[in-house]
């Protein structure tokens, strides 16, 4: 078998979903950082949403299995943990499937913007954690309904 573009790779990882938010991919987290041919040798650089992730090791097993089931035989996984994750490597993709999905993405002012559920603006946190430790629980005063809202790290 021919080896795979490195950009046919990316392609296969932008199809593995994240364990505890199935609506985006590994790629749309950004936290796949670099995907290399060394040699014979593919190298998948992977930054963890943050230190203690328990999804960490789940993660790692996706991706294995998703390349060796596409014939990759010889992989290494990286762990880059610098520079650190942070919302800001999410894709704008991921961003909008997160809102699809009834998750407020994260927001540069720290709080949601607008429910992802009706779209209103009148809000409350009810708790600091949410469904995961990367997530808030808030409120919707105007229809009621509460939502997860994906923390800005």
């Amino acid at each position: 078998m021919d080896q795979p573009t490195v950009d046919t790779i990316w392609d296969w990882l932008d199809q593995v979903p994240d364990p505890e938010i199935p609506v985006i991919s590994l790629v749309d987290l950004g936290i796949i950082r670099d995907v290399r041919w060394e040699g014979d040798m593919l190298n998948v650089a992977v930054t963890p949403t943050y230190s203690g992730c328990p999804a960490t090791s789940i993660i790692n097993i996706d991706i294995e299995t998703a390349l060796r089931d596409r014939g990759i035989e010889k992989l290494t996984l990286t762990q880059q943990l610098s520079p650190p994750w942070t919302t800001d490597w999410l894709t704008e993709k991921g961003k909008a499937k997160l809102e699809e999905y009834g998750i407020a993405p994260p927001s540069p002012k720290g709080e949601p913007d607008r429910c992802p559920n009706c779209g209103g603006h009148d809000l409350e946190r009810t708790s600091q954690f949410g469904s995961t430790p990367c997530k808030a629980l808030w409120r919707c005063r105007d229809c009621l309904e509460p939502f997860d809202y994906f923390k800005c790290i």
